[in-house]
């Protein structure tokens, strides 16, 4: 009788997982449909870590993530941030790092990035005055594929993280064709915020469809509904919303998504509730039907 109960009991967890759409095995923010990986940028919760990295921690935990991406340690040495990871059983995948530190330094950039324990280290922004242009763009291609070759030596990723300026015209499409095309595949690979791809008036799941395998990152992200974007690569921190609440197809991203190779995906929120926003937005991935 107790073994039958027991077999009952885990019967009805089983179906109640189910009903939530979460995969057994998959974790957190992952369905029927939507598999992930799902992770937190860590910067979404940027004002909590700095005042309280454990406790901030332990509250990502709380939400159920298992990987993250970091972007700083907030005045702790990389060992010691490693730590802080370990401890909340935590695995920080990738990293986001200064441009001009890639330019200098990426050898350091690297060292840092295996003491963290990452797959992947990145760039999110490439300085520029004005528009992005043709120049700077060049630059930039010289700079990752530079970066990309140092940091494959030590067995780590180089990526760059889309920000919405790059969507310029240049000769038959934009300077993201360009320096897209003239970056190692082999060394260089892109993380699609999704945002920063609608924000410019780009599809994000066109954009996947035209360059399959190169996105292995990819930050989930909505914009609020009546938000009109442009090239600037920036809005209002208050204009990130829950998941499946903005104007983004979602539904559409996700499936190219999948279809295109990304291999981890992050949740990544700057408003200043994302601490509440976060399992909205996690049950929403959950329950995506596509």
């Amino acid at each position: 009788m107790k073994t039958t109960t027991l077999s009952v009991v885990v019967a009805v967890a089983l179906l109640a997982l189910a009903g939530f759409g979460i995969a057994l095995g998959q974790g957190v923010g992952t369905g029927k449909s939507f598999k992930g990986p799902v992770g937190l940028q860590l910067y979404s919760l940027r004002n909590d870590f700095a005042k309280d990295v454990p406790g901030t921690l332990a509250t990502v935990k709380g939400f159920g993530f298992q990987v993250v991406e970091l972007a700083g340690t907030y005045d702790l040495t990389p060992a010691k941030f490693r730590e802080q990871l370990d401890a909340q059983g935590l695995k920080a995948v990738a990293g986001h790092f200064p441009y001009e530190r890639f330019k200098a330094d990426p050898a350091g950039i690297a060292a840092e990035a295996k003491t963290l324990g990452m797959e992947y280290a990145g760039c999110a922004w490439i300085p520029h005055q004005g528009s992005f242009d043709e120049t700077e763009c060049r630059d930039a291609i010289a700079t990752f594929n530079k970066a990309g070759e140092a940091l494959s030596k030590l067995g780590v990723m180089f990526f760059y993280h889309t920000h919405g300026y790059e969507f310029e015209l240049y000769g038959g499409g934009t300077l993201f064709d360009l320096l897209l095309q003239e970056t190692n595949p082999k060394t260089v690979t892109y993380e699609m915020d999704i945002l920063w791809i609608h924000f410019p008036g780009q599809s994000p799941a066109r954009l996947l469809e035209k360059y399959p395998k190169r996105f292995e990152l990819m930050h989930i992200k909505d914009l609020k509904k009546g938000v009109k974007g442009d090239l600037s690569g920036g809005t209002d921190v208050t204009n990130d919303v829950v998941l499946g609440t903005g104007q983004i197809d979602l539904r559409g991203v996700l499936r190219a998504a999948q279809k295109a190779g990304v291999k981890y995906y992050f949740i990544e929120d700057e408003s200043p509730t994302a601490a509440a926003q976060i399992p909205k937005s996690l049950k929403f991935l959950e329950q995506i039907a596509f």
